[in-house]
């Protein structure tokens, strides 16, 4: 199978970890021990989310007194596709050695004039405490918005139109190449290639990013077994299957599941076949086989329990 996995924020760095260059490295290794199963005969693609390092970048570069400015969103982007696609693609050649590995930059295009620009969405960065964070938007000029009963910052997340690399990815793909791309979302452009202040939502990215591979699957992993129905309440359970439509009326919220709930269901209606499955890392093997996870394809089972949902 042609597939492409996307990592979740969790497998760099949990909530609460310092943001030593270590413990990502460490993490690094725990996700690596999970999609090495995913390799062997398969061609593989592998994107990664990058809100906190992007956030670590930026405070240094808006506190350092040599710069006459802070460096870029785009800029900052770019950083963090090399740093953590090093990381990757070392460990990768360590677990699955004689496979080629390269990680690339990959630049993503946004439209200038995309609504999100005028509504900063994405969280970037580390949490603050009420205070602090509205002395950073004084100082900075920053968006914050709360998250849970702290503040971060926020940006504009703009959708993702064009993947301008996906040409060299294909081409990789075909010669055999295990490839990380599209890390962050991509660093985001404008039409004509100017760098944009902002950070495309790294899901979004990987759903273009298979339709565009002609993928057979799209893995979605983070650190819960699968979509939950009726969360947060006793009757709590996972979805084995589900399809577009009826995961779309669950509205899960846009800060955690929704966006990769979103993906899934571009990706699993882009054609008949493709199927998106919505995972933990550490399932990998499960999820390629159905055996754990939420699955979305566009007909097939539904398992959300909702009497709007398509019937099975």
């Amino acid at each position: 199978m042609r597939i492409v996995a996307a990592l979740g924020g969790n497998a760099l760095l949990r909530r609460g970890d310092p943001l030593d260059a270590s413990v990502q490295i460490g993490r690094i290794r725990e996700a690596v021990r999970g999609l090495a199963a995913a390799a062997p005969g398969n061609e593989l693609v592998i994107t990664h989310g990058n809100g906190p390092q992007v956030g670590l970048l930026a405070v240094e570069s808006a506190g350092d007194p040599a710069l006459s400015a802070p460096y870029p969103l785009d800029v900052l982007g770019a950083q963090t596709q090399g740093m953590i696609g090093y990381w990757l693609a070392r460990e990768l050649r360590r677990a699955l050695p004689g496979r080629d590995v390269v990680a690339l930059l990959t630049e993503t295009v946004v439209a200038p004039d995309d609504p999100a620009f005028a509504r900063p969405t994405k969280f970037v960065g580390r949490t603050y405490p009420a205070a602090e964070a509205q002395r950073l938007r004084a100082e900075h000029g920053w968006a914050v918005r709360q998250d849970g009963a702290a503040w971060r910052r926020v940006v504009p997340s703009p959708e993702p139109r064009d993947i301008v690399e996906l040409p060299t990815i294909a081409r990789l793909v075909d010669d055999g190449c295990l490839v990380i791309a599209a890390g962050g979302g991509g660093i985001p452009v404008d039409p004509e290639h100017q760098g944009v202040e902002a950070v495309v939502d790294k899901d979004l990215t990987a759903a273009l990013l298979a339709e565009q591979l002609k993928a057979d699957m799209l893995l979605l992993l983070t650190d819960v077994p699968a979509v939950m129905h009726d969360h947060g309440t006793p009757n709590a359970g996972p979805i084995g299957q589900i399809t577009p439509r009826a995961l779309r009326a669950m509205d899960l919220p846009s800060g955690s599941m929704g966006p990769k709930a979103e993906a899934a269901c571009r990706f699993a209606e882009h054609r008949r076949g493709a199927v998106a499955v919505i995972g933990s890392l550490t399932d990998i093997p499960a999820l390629l086989s159905g055996a754990a996870g939420t699955r979305i394809e566009k007909r097939g089972h539904d398992g959300h329990r909702d009497p709007a949902a398509e019937p099975s």
